[in-house]
Protein backbone atom coordinates (compact mmCIF):
# COMPACT_ATOMS: atom_id res chain seq x y z
CA UNK A 1 0.00 0.00 0.00
CA UNK A 2 1.06 3.57 -0.65
CA UNK A 3 1.87 5.25 2.67
CA UNK A 4 -0.74 7.80 3.75
CA UNK A 5 0.57 11.08 5.12
CA UNK A 6 -1.37 13.64 7.11
CA UNK A 7 -0.35 16.95 8.62
CA UNK A 8 -1.48 18.58 11.86
CA UNK A 9 -1.09 22.34 12.26
CA UNK A 10 -1.57 22.46 16.01
CA UNK A 11 0.16 22.38 19.40
CA UNK A 12 1.63 18.95 20.09
CA UNK A 13 -0.56 18.54 23.19
CA UNK A 14 -3.69 18.57 21.00
CA UNK A 15 -2.45 15.57 19.05
CA UNK A 16 -0.78 13.59 21.86
CA UNK A 17 -3.84 11.49 22.83
CA UNK A 18 -4.00 10.20 19.24
CA UNK A 19 -0.44 8.84 19.03
CA UNK A 20 -1.26 5.17 19.43
CA UNK A 21 -4.18 5.21 16.98
CA UNK A 22 -2.21 7.11 14.35
CA UNK A 23 0.66 4.64 14.60
CA UNK A 24 -1.56 1.58 14.50
CA UNK A 25 -3.22 2.94 11.36
CA UNK A 26 0.20 3.15 9.68
CA UNK A 27 -0.03 6.89 9.07
CA UNK A 28 2.98 9.09 8.41
CA UNK A 29 2.23 12.19 10.49
CA UNK A 30 3.78 15.65 10.45
CA UNK A 31 3.24 18.46 12.95
CA UNK A 32 3.71 22.15 12.22
CA UNK A 33 2.90 25.36 14.07
CA UNK A 34 3.39 27.94 11.31
CA UNK A 35 2.11 28.57 7.79
CA UNK A 36 5.57 28.39 6.19
CA UNK A 37 6.31 25.01 7.76
CA UNK A 38 2.92 23.66 6.74
CA UNK A 39 3.26 24.81 3.12
CA UNK A 40 6.77 23.37 2.88
CA UNK A 41 5.53 20.01 4.18
CA UNK A 42 2.57 19.95 1.78
CA UNK A 43 4.82 20.74 -1.17
CA UNK A 44 7.42 18.12 -0.28
CA UNK A 45 5.41 15.27 1.21
CA UNK A 46 1.96 15.64 -0.43
CA UNK A 47 -0.23 14.63 2.53
CA UNK A 48 -3.72 13.32 1.78
CA UNK A 49 -5.32 15.49 4.49
CA UNK A 50 -4.48 18.50 6.66
CA UNK A 51 -5.96 19.08 10.13
CA UNK A 52 -5.51 22.68 11.24
CA UNK A 53 -6.26 24.55 14.44
CA UNK A 54 -8.24 27.68 13.55
CA UNK A 55 -5.78 29.94 15.38
CA UNK A 56 -2.22 29.74 16.67
CA UNK A 57 0.19 32.50 17.68
CA UNK A 58 1.06 34.26 14.42
CA UNK A 59 -1.19 32.00 12.34
CA UNK A 60 -4.80 31.98 11.12
CA UNK A 61 -6.28 29.11 9.16
CA UNK A 62 -7.64 31.61 6.61
CA UNK A 63 -4.04 31.97 5.40
CA UNK A 64 -3.83 28.24 4.71
CA UNK A 65 -7.23 28.16 2.97
CA UNK A 66 -6.10 31.06 0.78
CA UNK A 67 -3.01 29.10 -0.24
CA UNK A 68 -5.19 26.06 -0.91
CA UNK A 69 -7.46 28.12 -3.18
CA UNK A 70 -4.46 29.43 -5.14
CA UNK A 71 -3.23 25.86 -5.66
CA UNK A 72 -6.31 25.18 -7.85
CA UNK A 73 -7.21 21.72 -6.61
CA UNK A 74 -3.65 20.47 -6.03
CA UNK A 75 -3.86 21.15 -2.29
CA UNK A 76 -5.05 18.45 0.14
CA UNK A 77 -8.41 18.94 1.89
CA UNK A 78 -8.27 20.96 5.12
CA UNK A 79 -10.27 20.05 8.24
CA UNK A 80 -10.44 22.93 10.73
CA UNK A 81 -10.81 22.34 14.46
CA UNK A 82 -11.13 24.77 17.35
CA UNK A 83 -11.64 24.84 21.10
CA UNK A 84 -14.19 27.68 20.89
CA UNK A 85 -16.16 27.63 17.66
CA UNK A 86 -19.30 29.26 16.36
CA UNK A 87 -21.80 28.63 13.57
CA UNK A 88 -20.76 31.89 11.88
CA UNK A 89 -17.09 30.88 11.85
CA UNK A 90 -17.99 27.41 10.57
CA UNK A 91 -19.99 28.89 7.69
CA UNK A 92 -17.26 31.37 6.80
CA UNK A 93 -14.40 28.85 6.83
CA UNK A 94 -16.31 26.22 4.88
CA UNK A 95 -17.22 28.82 2.27
CA UNK A 96 -13.48 29.53 2.04
CA UNK A 97 -12.92 25.87 1.21
CA UNK A 98 -12.54 23.96 4.49
CA UNK A 99 -13.60 20.33 4.18
CA UNK A 100 -15.11 20.26 7.66
CA UNK A 101 -15.23 22.18 10.95
CA UNK A 102 -14.87 20.40 14.31
CA UNK A 103 -14.87 21.26 17.97
CA UNK A 104 -12.07 19.88 20.11
CA UNK A 105 -11.05 17.49 21.47
CA UNK A 106 -9.88 15.59 18.42
CA UNK A 107 -10.86 11.94 18.40
CA UNK A 108 -9.59 9.02 16.36
CA UNK A 109 -13.16 8.14 15.33
CA UNK A 110 -13.60 11.55 13.67
CA UNK A 111 -10.22 11.42 11.95
CA UNK A 112 -10.68 7.85 10.73
CA UNK A 113 -14.08 8.75 9.25
CA UNK A 114 -12.63 11.43 6.94
CA UNK A 115 -9.40 9.68 5.96
CA UNK A 116 -9.41 8.54 2.31
CA UNK A 117 -8.91 4.85 1.72
CA UNK A 118 -5.25 3.92 1.10
CA UNK A 119 -4.42 3.57 -2.57
CA UNK A 120 -2.82 0.37 -3.75
CA UNK A 121 0.51 0.67 -5.50
CA UNK A 122 0.23 0.37 -9.23
CA UNK A 123 0.75 -3.34 -10.03
CA UNK A 124 2.63 -4.71 -12.98
CA UNK A 125 0.34 -5.63 -15.91
CA UNK A 126 -1.27 -8.97 -15.19
CA UNK A 127 -4.01 -11.06 -16.62
CA UNK A 128 -7.45 -9.57 -15.94
CA UNK A 129 -9.24 -11.32 -13.09
CA UNK A 130 -12.87 -11.23 -11.95
CA UNK A 131 -13.83 -8.44 -9.55
CA UNK A 132 -13.71 -9.40 -5.86
CA UNK A 133 -17.03 -10.41 -4.29
CA UNK A 134 -18.98 -7.83 -2.26
CA UNK A 135 -18.29 -7.70 1.48
CA UNK A 136 -19.93 -10.34 3.63
CA UNK A 137 -23.22 -9.40 5.26
CA UNK A 138 -23.73 -8.74 8.94
CA UNK A 139 -20.17 -7.69 9.78
CA UNK A 140 -21.41 -5.26 12.45
CA UNK A 141 -21.48 -7.12 15.76
CA UNK A 142 -24.44 -6.35 18.02
CA UNK A 143 -23.66 -7.54 21.55
CA UNK A 144 -26.61 -8.39 23.79
CA UNK A 145 -28.87 -11.16 25.07
CA UNK A 146 -31.69 -9.12 26.61
CA UNK A 147 -35.10 -9.73 24.98
CA UNK A 148 -35.54 -6.00 24.23
CA UNK A 149 -32.35 -6.00 22.14
CA UNK A 150 -33.10 -9.33 20.47
CA UNK A 151 -36.53 -8.03 19.38
CA UNK A 152 -35.05 -4.91 17.81
CA UNK A 153 -32.30 -6.95 16.15
CA UNK A 154 -34.81 -9.40 14.69
CA UNK A 155 -36.91 -6.54 13.27
CA UNK A 156 -33.80 -4.86 11.82
CA UNK A 157 -32.78 -8.10 10.14
CA UNK A 158 -36.30 -8.61 8.76
CA UNK A 159 -36.64 -5.15 7.18
CA UNK A 160 -33.02 -4.83 6.01
CA UNK A 161 -33.64 -6.29 2.50
CA UNK A 162 -36.46 -3.80 1.80
CA UNK A 163 -36.22 -0.22 0.53
CA UNK A 164 -38.32 1.15 3.41
CA UNK A 165 -37.06 4.14 5.39
CA UNK A 166 -36.24 3.30 9.01
CA UNK A 167 -36.37 5.70 11.95
CA UNK A 168 -34.02 4.53 14.72
CA UNK A 169 -34.69 6.25 18.04
CA UNK A 170 -33.09 5.96 21.44
CA UNK A 171 -31.04 7.85 23.99
CA UNK A 172 -27.56 9.09 23.12
CA UNK A 173 -25.00 6.30 23.21
CA UNK A 174 -27.40 3.39 22.66
CA UNK A 175 -25.82 2.40 19.33
CA UNK A 176 -28.19 3.87 16.75
CA UNK A 177 -25.54 4.24 14.04
CA UNK A 178 -24.35 0.68 14.64
CA UNK A 179 -27.88 -0.59 14.00
CA UNK A 180 -28.03 1.55 10.86
CA UNK A 181 -24.84 -0.05 9.56
CA UNK A 182 -26.23 -3.47 10.45
CA UNK A 183 -29.31 -2.78 8.30
CA UNK A 184 -27.14 -1.59 5.41
CA UNK A 185 -24.82 -4.60 5.54
CA UNK A 186 -27.75 -7.01 5.62
CA UNK A 187 -29.46 -5.39 2.64
CA UNK A 188 -28.99 -5.78 -1.09
CA UNK A 189 -27.03 -2.52 -1.00
CA UNK A 190 -24.18 -3.86 1.14
CA UNK A 191 -21.63 -3.53 -1.68
CA UNK A 192 -22.65 0.09 -2.29
CA UNK A 193 -21.74 3.17 -0.21
CA UNK A 194 -22.92 3.79 3.34
CA UNK A 195 -22.83 7.56 3.87
CA UNK A 196 -23.64 9.29 7.17
CA UNK A 197 -24.18 12.96 7.96
CA UNK A 198 -24.88 14.65 11.29
CA UNK A 199 -27.77 17.08 10.80
CA UNK A 200 -26.90 18.95 14.00
CA UNK A 201 -23.30 19.69 13.05
CA UNK A 202 -23.87 22.34 10.36
CA UNK A 203 -26.04 25.44 9.89
CA UNK A 204 -28.93 25.18 7.41
CA UNK A 205 -27.29 26.52 4.23
CA UNK A 206 -24.17 24.40 4.71
CA UNK A 207 -26.22 21.30 5.49
CA UNK A 208 -28.22 21.84 2.30
CA UNK A 209 -24.99 21.98 0.29
CA UNK A 210 -23.66 18.87 2.05
CA UNK A 211 -26.85 16.93 1.32
CA UNK A 212 -27.61 18.03 -2.22
CA UNK A 213 -24.28 19.38 -3.48
CA UNK A 214 -23.70 22.68 -5.25
CA UNK A 215 -22.65 24.07 -8.59
CA UNK A 216 -19.61 26.22 -9.22
CA UNK A 217 -20.35 29.83 -8.25
CA UNK A 218 -23.48 28.94 -6.24
CA UNK A 219 -22.12 31.02 -3.35
CA UNK A 220 -18.90 32.68 -2.24
CA UNK A 221 -16.17 30.07 -2.08
CA UNK A 222 -17.92 27.57 -4.37
CA UNK A 223 -14.98 27.31 -6.75
CA UNK A 224 -16.08 24.02 -8.31
CA UNK A 225 -19.02 21.64 -8.48
CA UNK A 226 -19.43 19.52 -5.36
CA UNK A 227 -21.48 16.34 -5.14
CA UNK A 228 -23.72 16.05 -2.10
CA UNK A 229 -24.26 13.10 0.20
CA UNK A 230 -27.30 11.89 -1.77
CA UNK A 231 -25.24 11.55 -4.95
CA UNK A 232 -22.31 10.02 -3.08
CA UNK A 233 -24.69 7.43 -1.59
CA UNK A 234 -26.35 6.62 -4.93
CA UNK A 235 -27.21 2.92 -5.01
CA UNK A 236 -26.46 2.61 -1.30
CA UNK A 237 -27.67 3.95 2.04
CA UNK A 238 -27.73 7.46 3.53
CA UNK A 239 -27.92 7.87 7.31
CA UNK A 240 -29.37 11.17 8.55
CA UNK A 241 -28.10 11.36 12.12
CA UNK A 242 -29.97 13.59 14.60
CA UNK A 243 -32.70 14.30 12.05
CA UNK A 244 -34.71 16.25 14.66
CA UNK A 245 -32.18 19.12 14.43
CA UNK A 246 -32.85 19.78 10.74
CA UNK A 247 -34.37 23.19 9.91
CA UNK A 248 -38.02 23.21 8.80
CA UNK A 249 -37.17 24.73 5.41
CA UNK A 250 -34.70 21.97 4.67
CA UNK A 251 -37.19 19.35 5.88
CA UNK A 252 -39.48 20.29 2.99
CA UNK A 253 -36.69 19.73 0.47
CA UNK A 254 -35.80 16.40 2.07
CA UNK A 255 -39.44 15.29 1.83
CA UNK A 256 -39.40 15.96 -1.92
CA UNK A 257 -36.29 13.81 -2.34
CA UNK A 258 -37.88 10.95 -0.42
CA UNK A 259 -41.07 11.17 -2.48
CA UNK A 260 -39.63 11.84 -5.95
CA UNK A 261 -36.15 10.30 -5.75
CA UNK A 262 -34.50 13.38 -7.25
CA UNK A 263 -32.44 16.32 -6.01
CA UNK A 264 -31.51 19.83 -7.12
CA UNK A 265 -27.96 20.97 -6.42
CA UNK A 266 -27.64 24.40 -4.81
CA UNK A 267 -27.32 26.88 -7.67
CA UNK A 268 -28.14 24.19 -10.23
CA UNK A 269 -30.78 24.10 -12.96
CA UNK A 270 -30.89 20.37 -13.66
CA UNK A 271 -32.70 17.73 -11.62
CA UNK A 272 -30.60 14.71 -10.67
CA UNK A 273 -32.14 11.27 -10.13
CA UNK A 274 -30.82 9.31 -7.13
CA UNK A 275 -31.45 5.80 -5.81
CA UNK A 276 -30.81 6.00 -2.07
CA UNK A 277 -32.23 4.10 0.89
CA UNK A 278 -32.63 6.58 3.76
CA UNK A 279 -32.20 5.74 7.45
CA UNK A 280 -32.61 8.36 10.19
CA UNK A 281 -31.73 8.48 13.88
CA UNK A 282 -32.96 10.68 16.71
CA UNK A 283 -32.61 10.88 20.48
CA UNK A 284 -35.76 13.01 20.69
CA UNK A 285 -39.46 12.17 20.68
CA UNK A 286 -40.31 13.28 17.15
CA UNK A 287 -44.07 13.02 17.76
CA UNK A 288 -43.65 15.72 20.44
CA UNK A 289 -41.65 17.84 17.99
CA UNK A 290 -44.47 17.44 15.46
CA UNK A 291 -47.05 18.59 18.04
CA UNK A 292 -44.88 21.63 18.86
CA UNK A 293 -44.51 22.56 15.19
CA UNK A 294 -40.76 21.90 15.17
CA UNK A 295 -40.89 18.94 12.79
CA UNK A 296 -43.04 18.40 9.70
CA UNK A 297 -45.77 15.85 10.22
CA UNK A 298 -45.63 14.60 6.62
CA UNK A 299 -41.87 14.06 6.86
CA UNK A 300 -42.28 12.26 10.18
CA UNK A 301 -44.73 9.79 8.61
CA UNK A 302 -42.43 9.35 5.61
CA UNK A 303 -39.42 8.55 7.81
CA UNK A 304 -41.30 6.48 10.37
CA UNK A 305 -42.25 3.67 7.99
CA UNK A 306 -40.27 1.21 10.15
CA UNK A 307 -39.68 2.48 13.71
CA UNK A 308 -36.84 0.92 15.72
CA UNK A 309 -36.71 1.96 19.39
CA UNK A 310 -33.43 1.02 21.07
CA UNK A 311 -33.55 0.34 24.82
CA UNK A 312 -31.41 2.29 27.26
CA UNK A 313 -28.51 0.35 28.80
CA UNK A 314 -30.04 0.56 32.29
CA UNK A 315 -33.03 -1.42 30.94
CA UNK A 316 -30.91 -4.29 29.65
CA UNK A 317 -30.12 -6.12 32.91
CA UNK A 318 -27.27 -8.61 32.61
CA UNK A 319 -26.32 -7.20 29.19
CA UNK A 320 -24.36 -4.58 31.16
CA UNK A 321 -21.98 -7.25 32.48
CA UNK A 322 -21.81 -8.95 29.06
CA UNK A 323 -20.89 -5.68 27.32
CA UNK A 324 -18.43 -4.71 30.05
CA UNK A 325 -16.63 -8.03 29.65
CA UNK A 326 -16.60 -7.65 25.87
CA UNK A 327 -15.07 -4.15 26.00
CA UNK A 328 -12.52 -5.10 28.66
CA UNK A 329 -11.38 -8.07 26.59
CA UNK A 330 -11.10 -5.90 23.46
CA UNK A 331 -9.10 -3.17 25.17
CA UNK A 332 -6.75 -5.45 27.08
CA UNK A 333 -5.89 -7.23 23.79
CA UNK A 334 -5.34 -3.86 22.08
CA UNK A 335 -2.96 -2.75 24.86
CA UNK A 336 -1.23 -6.11 25.22
CA UNK A 337 -2.41 -6.71 28.78
CA UNK A 338 -3.19 -10.01 30.52
CA UNK A 339 -6.73 -11.24 31.08
CA UNK A 340 -8.61 -9.08 33.57
CA UNK A 341 -11.51 -9.90 35.90
CA UNK A 342 -13.93 -7.69 37.83
CA UNK A 343 -14.06 -7.70 41.59
CA UNK A 344 -17.47 -8.53 43.08
CA UNK A 345 -17.88 -4.89 44.16
CA UNK A 346 -17.06 -3.56 40.68
CA UNK A 347 -19.47 -5.98 39.01
CA UNK A 348 -22.27 -4.95 41.38
CA UNK A 349 -21.50 -1.27 40.80
CA UNK A 350 -21.86 -1.79 37.05
CA UNK A 351 -25.32 -3.27 37.54
CA UNK A 352 -26.43 -0.56 40.00
CA UNK A 353 -25.19 2.46 38.00
CA UNK A 354 -27.79 4.40 35.95
CA UNK A 355 -25.64 4.76 32.75
CA UNK A 356 -26.90 8.12 31.44
CA UNK A 357 -24.40 7.83 28.55
CA UNK A 358 -25.47 4.26 27.77
CA UNK A 359 -23.19 1.90 25.82
CA UNK A 360 -20.82 4.67 24.76
CA UNK A 361 -20.23 5.64 28.39
CA UNK A 362 -19.69 2.00 29.35
CA UNK A 363 -17.14 1.57 26.55
CA UNK A 364 -15.14 4.63 27.60
CA UNK A 365 -15.25 3.62 31.26
CA UNK A 366 -13.96 0.13 30.46
CA UNK A 367 -11.00 1.52 28.52
CA UNK A 368 -10.11 3.69 31.50
CA UNK A 369 -10.41 0.73 33.89
CA UNK A 370 -8.22 -1.49 31.70
CA UNK A 371 -5.48 1.14 31.59
CA UNK A 372 -5.53 1.72 35.34
CA UNK A 373 -6.09 -1.80 36.68
CA UNK A 374 -2.70 -3.15 35.56
CA UNK A 375 -2.78 -6.87 36.27
CA UNK A 376 -6.24 -6.60 37.86
CA UNK A 377 -8.67 -7.29 39.22
CA UNK A 378 -10.71 -4.25 38.14
CA UNK A 379 -11.98 -2.41 41.22
CA UNK A 380 -14.54 0.37 41.54
CA UNK A 381 -11.76 2.91 42.12
CA UNK A 382 -10.37 2.16 38.65
CA UNK A 383 -13.45 3.82 37.16
CA UNK A 384 -12.07 7.13 38.57
CA UNK A 385 -15.50 8.55 39.35
CA UNK A 386 -14.32 10.08 42.62
CA UNK A 387 -11.22 12.33 42.93
CA UNK A 388 -10.37 10.49 46.17
CA UNK A 389 -9.70 7.38 44.04
CA UNK A 390 -6.42 8.91 42.83
CA UNK A 391 -4.66 8.20 46.12
CA UNK A 392 -5.44 4.50 45.89
CA UNK A 393 -4.27 4.36 42.31
CA UNK A 394 -0.95 5.93 43.12
CA UNK A 395 -0.36 3.26 45.74
CA UNK A 396 -1.34 0.46 43.36
CA UNK A 397 0.83 1.63 40.50
CA UNK A 398 3.88 2.46 42.63
CA UNK A 399 5.63 5.36 40.91
CA UNK A 400 9.27 4.72 40.24
CA UNK A 401 10.54 8.13 41.35
CA UNK A 402 9.80 9.77 44.74
CA UNK A 403 7.54 12.79 44.44
CA UNK A 404 9.95 15.03 46.36
CA UNK A 405 12.94 14.24 44.14
CA UNK A 406 14.03 16.92 41.70
CA UNK A 407 14.39 15.55 38.19
CA UNK A 408 16.27 17.26 35.42
CA UNK A 409 14.29 16.89 32.23
CA UNK A 410 15.83 15.61 29.06
CA UNK A 411 17.01 18.53 26.91
CA UNK A 412 14.33 17.73 24.36
CA UNK A 413 11.69 18.42 26.98
CA UNK A 414 12.51 22.13 26.83
CA UNK A 415 12.34 22.35 23.05
CA UNK A 416 9.27 23.53 21.19
CA UNK A 417 8.72 23.34 17.48
CA UNK A 418 10.83 25.99 15.83
CA UNK A 419 9.42 28.30 13.15
CA UNK A 420 9.51 26.53 9.80
CA UNK A 421 10.01 23.10 11.41
CA UNK A 422 7.78 20.08 10.81
CA UNK A 423 8.19 17.45 13.50
CA UNK A 424 7.80 13.69 12.83
CA UNK A 425 5.31 11.84 15.03
CA UNK A 426 8.00 9.82 16.87
CA UNK A 427 9.96 12.94 17.84
CA UNK A 428 6.81 14.75 18.92
CA UNK A 429 5.86 11.76 21.06
CA UNK A 430 9.29 11.59 22.70
CA UNK A 431 9.32 15.29 23.58
CA UNK A 432 5.85 15.13 25.11
CA UNK A 433 6.79 12.13 27.22
CA UNK A 434 9.82 13.96 28.57
CA UNK A 435 7.80 17.08 29.27
CA UNK A 436 5.19 15.07 31.13
CA UNK A 437 7.84 13.40 33.28
CA UNK A 438 9.36 16.77 34.03
CA UNK A 439 5.97 18.23 34.96
CA UNK A 440 5.20 15.35 37.33
CA UNK A 441 8.70 15.23 38.87
CA UNK A 442 9.32 11.81 37.37
CA UNK A 443 6.07 10.21 38.58
CA UNK A 444 5.31 7.60 35.90
CA UNK A 445 1.70 7.14 37.01
CA UNK A 446 0.76 10.81 36.77
CA UNK A 447 2.77 11.30 33.55
CA UNK A 448 0.92 8.41 31.90
CA UNK A 449 -2.44 9.88 32.93
CA UNK A 450 -1.44 13.27 31.52
CA UNK A 451 -0.49 11.62 28.23
CA UNK A 452 -3.63 9.48 28.10
CA UNK A 453 -1.68 6.20 27.95
CA UNK A 454 -1.12 3.27 30.30
CA UNK A 455 1.83 3.13 32.70
CA UNK A 456 2.93 -0.08 30.98
CA UNK A 457 3.03 1.71 27.62
CA UNK A 458 5.02 4.58 29.12
CA UNK A 459 7.57 2.22 30.66
CA UNK A 460 7.97 0.38 27.36
CA UNK A 461 8.64 3.69 25.62
CA UNK A 462 11.24 4.67 28.19
CA UNK A 463 12.93 1.27 27.85
CA UNK A 464 13.18 1.84 24.07
CA UNK A 465 14.73 5.25 24.66
CA UNK A 466 17.32 3.78 27.05
CA UNK A 467 18.36 1.28 24.36
CA UNK A 468 19.07 4.24 22.11
CA UNK A 469 21.39 5.70 24.76
CA UNK A 470 19.08 8.50 25.86
CA UNK A 471 19.17 9.83 29.43
CA UNK A 472 15.87 9.02 31.12
CA UNK A 473 14.72 10.68 34.37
Amino acid sequence: MVLRRILFIAPAASVAPLFSCLKEAGLDVGLAESLSAALAYVKKSEPVLVFSRSRLPGYRVEQLLGSASEAMGRFPPVVVFTDAGSADEAARLMELGAKDYWLEPLTWEKIEAVLPEPEAEAPAPVERRPAPPPPAKGQVEIIGRHPSVLRVLALARQVAPSKATVLISGESGTGKEKFARFIHLNSGRAAKPFVAINCAALPEHLLESELFGHEKGAFTGAISRKLGKFELADGGTLLLDEISEMDLGLQAKLLRVLQEGEIDRVGGVETVKVDVRVLATTNRRLDDYVAEGRFRQDLFYRLNVIPLKLPALRERGEDIAVLAGYFVDSFRKAYGLPRLEFSAEARQWLLDYDWPGNVRELQNLMERAVLLAGNGPIEVRHFLLDPDAWAGLDEDLAPEAPAEAHVTAHPAAEQDILPGEVMPLEEMERRLIMKSLDKTSGNRTQAALLLGISVRTLRNKLADYRKLGMEIP
